[in-house]
């Protein structure tokens, strides 16, 4: 089973490893440099439980779930 951006849990790291997003959605993750080998961080969630916020190269960037399950990454970064 793959994580995705979504599973972080808050105040943890992890590397994006993919993208599986098309089209603008690819394309506005990509702008916001969310690119594969990118150190992402989560640190906040909507009250609601989305979105969720993530520390991207040193702004915070929330996404929602929706796309936030488009994004793979390895959470072996902290073990």
């Amino acid at each position: 089973m793959r994580n995705t951006l979504f599973d972080l849990p808050i105040g943890k790291t992890a590397i994006v490893q993919a993208i599986r997003a098309e089209g603008m959605t690819r394309r506005r993750m990509m702008d916001l440099g969310l690119v594969p080998g990118t150190k992402v961080e989560a640190v906040r969630l909507s009250p609601a439980g989305d979105p969720k916020a993530f520390r991207i190269r040193g702004a915070i960037i929330a996404f929602r779930q929706e796309e936030g399950t488009q994004v793979i990454v390895d959470m072996k970064e902290e073990q």
